[in-house]
């Protein structure tokens, strides 16, 4: 092996790459909820009874005047009735 020539040695590099080493640091976000009231209003029922009362005078058997006759007399009111 002594006939085959010596050939230098030589270097052949390829492009760099890239490595990374990433390191985690704690970093402090507030994280803002907004929350927004809305009042309603609505309209509830709240009922109050009244009655309309009407009073009548009728005569029955035998009165000065006549017999059976009504009265002419008549009333009428609104009275409140609360729950």
């Amino acid at each position: 092996m002594s006939d085959h020539p010596k050939c230098n040695s030589k270097a052949v590099f390829d492009p760099p790459q890239t490595v990374y080493e990433d390191y985690y640091h704690p970093q402090h976000v507030d994280v803002i909820h907004q929350i927004q009231v809305i009042r309603r209003h609505h309209c509830v029922p709240c009922y109050h009874h009244k009655t309309s009362v009407s009073v009548k005078d009728v005569y029955c058997g035998d009165f000065e005047g006549g017999n059976g006759r009504e009265g002419s007399a008549t009333t009428s009111s609104w009275r409140n009735k609360r729950r």
